[in-house]
Formats: C-alpha cells, sequence, structure tokens
C-alpha cells in the first residue's frame, strides 16, 4: 500500500448541513493532486445526523474515513485523536465550515520543504484576505486574546493561534499530541507551545479566509479559553508536559 502523502482531519460537532458541501470540495480538490491522501472525519459526539452522513459519503469516497465518538469530549480532543490516528506524512486539521479552503495547502508544502517542522495559517499578517472582514466585535476580542495569551504563555513570534488550518509533518504529531491535556478551548497555543519546547520550526502563513458574518462569539468560551491558557501555565510550570 502506498505511503499516504496528506492526512485531512476535521473535527465536527453537529455540522450535518455544512459538512456535505465541505467534504465534496476536499475531494474535488485533492483527487486532482498527484499525492495520496486521506480525510478523517472526527464525530464529536454529535446529536444530529453528522454521522450518518459521513457514512453516506464515504460509500462515494473510499478514502473518507469516520472515527465516531459518542460522547462529547471537546474539539481539542478530537482534533488530537483524528492526528494520532491519521497515516499521513503530512497531517492538516481543518475546520467543517471549510473557512480556510483546501486549495490554501499549496502555500504550505513550500514550506515543508524549506525545512518547517509546522505550517499555520495566519489571518493575521502580511498578505492574509479576510472575506469579509470581521465584525469590530469580533476584532476587538480577538486582539484582547492575543494580548492575554502572550502575557500567559507566550508565543510572542506568532500573531494568530486560533486559524483552524494547521499542518504538521508525521514525526511532530506523534511526539507532541500524546502530551497535549486541553480538550477544548486553547488547545490551539498548548500545541504550539509544545513545538517550539521540542525545538522545531514553525512558520506561520497569510491565507484566505471565509468569514462567516453570521459567526456568534460566546463571552462563556471567551472567558473558557481564558482559563485554558492559565491551565497550560500551570502545566508548564508543573512541569506535567514532560512526564
Amino acid at each position: 500500500m502506498d505511503e499516504v502523502f496528506l492526512s485531512v482531519i476535521i473535527p465536527a460537532y453537529n455540522e450535518e448541513k455544512r459538512l456535505p458541501k465541505t467534504i465534496n470540495e476536499i475531494f474535488d480538490y485533492l483527487s486532482k493532486k498527484n499525492f495520496t491522501f486521506e480525510v478523517i472525519v472526527v464525530n464529536d459526539g454529535s446529536k444530529d445526523k453528522t454521522a450518518e452522513i459521513v457514512k453516506e459519503l464515504m460509500k462515494k469516497y473510499p478514502n473518507l474515513k469516520l472515527i465516531d465518538n459518542k460522547e462529547n469530549r471537546g474539539k481539542g480532543a478530537v482534533v488530537r485523536q483524528g492526528m494520532i490516528e491519521a497515516t499521513g506524512k503530512f497531517r492538516l486539521f481543518s475546520d467543517a465550515d471549510h473557512s480556510t479552503p483546501i486549495s490554501e495547502i499549496e502555500k504550505f508544502l513550500p514550506e515543508f520543504e524549506k525545512g518547517a517542522d509546522v505550517v499555520i495559517a495566519s489571518r493575521e499578517i502580511k498578505g492574509a484576505i479576510l472575506d469579509p472582514p470581521q465584525p469590530l466585535f469580533r476584532r476587538f476580542v480577538g486582539e484582547g486574546f492575543k494580548i492575554l495569551r502572550k502575557i500567559v504563555v507566550g508565543l510572542f513570534e506568532i500573531q494568530d493561534t486560533q486559524c483552524g488550518f494547521k499542518c504538521f509533518r508525521a514525526e511532530v504529531v506523534e511526539k507532541i499530541f500524546p502530551k497535549c491535556k486541553i480538550n477544548r478551548f486553547a488547545f490551539d497555543p498548548e500545541i504550539l507551545i509544545l513545538a517550539k519546547k521540542a525545538g522545531y520550526k514553525i512558520k506561520e502563513v497569510p491565507v484566505y479566509w471565509r468569514n462567516d458574518p453570521n459567526s456568534k462569539v460566546k463571552f462563556k468560551s471567551i472567558f473558557n479559553m481564558a482559563k485554558d491558557l492559565f491551565k497550560i501555565r500551570l502545566n508548564l510550570i508543573l512541569g506535567k508536559y514532560e512526564r
């Protein structure tokens, strides 16, 4: 069996409406490429028909896979699960809304050739295109989180830790992801901190990002993200990632 070149991991919670379009777009694009790939949907205990829809699509796409969790565990937990179970030489996790199109992987692969170990999408560095731009309130919240993240856990050189489109070499996944402990809100900074601590080279790349103007920012989520940042800092102080 040929080695899988690219694994695409999609965490999904109650995504029965958006997922079919996303999966079709990903397969339409990747099927034209000259490398092997797999797409893994990790169902996070959805209450709707997310799992059933993926199973139906698997009849159309043989290299589509489903990891079907019956209980909700959190986005961080299911991303970790999918990345560890993937078999690709490069492993990308991408949001179910496909806000960063799969075609943006074209910008990532040259960075791996130049020696990067982790390549992450950014909406905040020069060259990024937000379509349409985020509302003022969401920009304000994003800047607030970025300042807090830098104060609490660092990563000063990275402008956007939260864009849901990140790709890793297989060896980085196998070393870093099993150590991760944040299951829900601030799992992205945790992954990047551990990669940096392990000496891996992280490259931030500007992307085209389709903003959903109907997306709602919940104050509870913002509070929980901040709480997770302090958990990461405490874990670092107590050496929990070294065990």
